[in-house]
């Protein structure tokens, strides 16, 4: 893996065991943010488990099918929620493991596009190391499209290709933050809701590139994936692990 441009020598490693809220815990992520920015915090890495919830970006605000696609996900149990980085619609539960990666930098603007090509291999690696055929890069027809999003191959037919990762980011004066969402276990209710919102809103995506990790290596679990996870971190810096209840104070 390519060595990321001044990479910090230590991240502090917060579990949070609970979700605060589907909303909360994308504000908190914020909140954070601003705590690393002006030194308040250390370069950090926060994992949990969420809340169901779609997140919508800006963009599906504004079509006329938005309100319809809101109602879909609170009736199949998902929380809709607007957020700040990121394009179209993407799903996750309990069975998905969320990663913010914080850092203070004083240019941060300048490495963004690097840094999606950097964690997204660095996560890739991380399923290859957890025995999943991983790699970088759109697949066609997938929801919340990007180029670097991780997708996962499965290995009795190779064509079959499911996205697996989304990653975001979220760019202030003085810090960073870098969000990706592993869908790892039970996608069966994704795929619902993400089917429901985007006939909702109007825009075309293939059902079958939604799917989870487990759906290629069906003994995967969230806590497998998240040591994975820490694993492919701890090369790229020293890992020290924090009480996710002193961020709290």
């Amino acid at each position: 893996m390519q060595q990321a441009a001044a990479g910090p020598r230590s991240l502090t490693a917060f579990r949070q065991e609970h979700s605060l809220g589907a909303a909360e815990d994308l504000d908190f992520a914020l909140e954070l943010l601003q705590r690393v920015k002006t030194g308040a915090l250390g370069p950090m890495l926060r994992l949990y488990r969420p809340a169901p919830t779609v997140a919508f970006g800006q963009r599906d605000t504004h079509l006329p099918g938005f309100d319809a696609a809101a109602r879909a996900c609170r009736e199949l149990g998902f929380e809709p929620l607007v957020r700040k980085a990121g394009g179209r619609a993407a799903a996750y539960h309990e069975g998905t493991l969320v990663i913010d990666h914080l850092e203070p930098h004083a240019d941060a603007i300048a490495g963004a596009k690097g840094r999606f090509s950097f964690f997204g291999e660095l996560l890739a690696q991380a399923l290859r190391d957890a025995g999943v055929e991983a790699a970088v890069g759109e697949i066609p027809g997938e929801y919340c499209p990007g180029e670097f999003s991780v997708h996962g191959q499965d290995a009795q037919a190779p064509e079959h290709r499911l996205k697996l990762i989304g990653t975001a980011q979220r760019v202030v004066s003085g810090g960073w933050l870098f969000s990706s969402v592993i869908i790892v276990e039970n996608s069966a209710p994704i795929k619902a809701v993400l089917e429901a919102s985007y006939a909702a809103l109007g825009l075309d995506w293939d059902p079958a590139t939604a799917g989870a990790v487990n759906d290629l290596v069906p003994h995967l679990d969230v806590d497998a994936i998240e040591a994975a996870v820490l694993g492919a971190y701890g090369r790229y810096a020293t890992l020290d692990y924090g009480d996710f209840a002193s961020l709290l104070d």
